[in-house]
């Protein structure tokens, strides 16, 4: 059994009251996590820490500069990282969505703020009890080590695509790292939704809002997307997007 939290993320860890059942092996997201390296019986440690917490949308889970004092994975929902410039502007480094693991960092302080753009649910695990199954399960260990690789080759990816691509090419490429996800997940590969909005999509390209608005349009024209939704994708002709994104 382990605690429940259904406060807003904002609000101090909740005491042990109310409680509900985690079952980590069957969470519909475990094939994605970190957490998949444990055993059914390793499982049941790891559930035995695990607060789930919801964060409503439009609430902070928590703040740049901020002590970390907790790993997470998201379960339901989509967050955002966002770095506020000395000049104001923002700019949103990565969206957090289910199964990916949220505190892979040698800073003692949250770099980022974490918000949460979609209604959603997380796993949390205090620093120290995290530490302590790392250095039980040493496949937890090796799986975290995986997921930090992999992290950053997706950083230097996007770091490439900021730096060099042009904004149909930046879209294009987004949208297909999305339609990626969403065939791990389980979903329709070319169907691609978007939790997250046009603003949100062009502070993290580094484009305008209006920018990624035209992109949206032009690739609908081109016959290489259908929009039948504000938050919805479809990818009509996928070899021609990935030619686009390969700039």
């Amino acid at each position: 059994m382990s605690r429940f939290d259904s406060g807003p993320a904002d609000a101090p860890p909740a005491a042990a009251t109310g409680c509900a059942t985690l079952d980590c092996m069957h969470c519909s997201v475990r094939h994605l996590a970190v957490c998949s390296a444990l055993s059914p019986d390793e499982g049941l440690a790891l559930e035995a820490v695990t607060v789930s917490q919801q964060v409503a949308m439009g609430s902070t889970l928590a703040r740049s500069g901020e002590p970390r004092q907790h790993v997470y994975t998201l379960t339901q929902g989509a967050l955002r990282l966002v770095r506020t410039l000395s000049d104001g502007r923002r700019q949103i480094n990565g969206f957090v969505l289910p199964g990916d693991y949220l505190g892979l960092s040698g800073s003692d302080h949250h770099r980022h703020d974490v918000e949460a753009i979609a209604d959603s649910r997380v796993c949390r695990v205090s620093l120290p009890h995290m530490r302590e199954l790392r250095q039980r399960f040493p496949h937890l260990e090796r799986k975290l080590l995986q997921r930090a690789c992999q992290e950053l080759d997706t950083a230097q990816d996007a770091a490439l695509a900021l730096a060099r691509l042009q904004p149909m090419e930046k879209v294009a490429d987004f949208l297909l790292r999305l339609a990626e996800r969403e065939a791990r997940l389980g979903g329709e590969a070319l169907r691609v939704m978007l939790p997250m909005g046009r603003g949100d999509i062009a502070d993290h390209l580094g484009l305008t809002m209006e920018t990624v608005s035209r992109t949206f349009t032009r690739l609908r024209q081109q016959g290489l997307i259908a929009l039948p939704h504000l938050n919805v994708v479809e990818i009509v002709d996928e070899p021609g997007l990935r030619v686009l994104a390969e700039g």
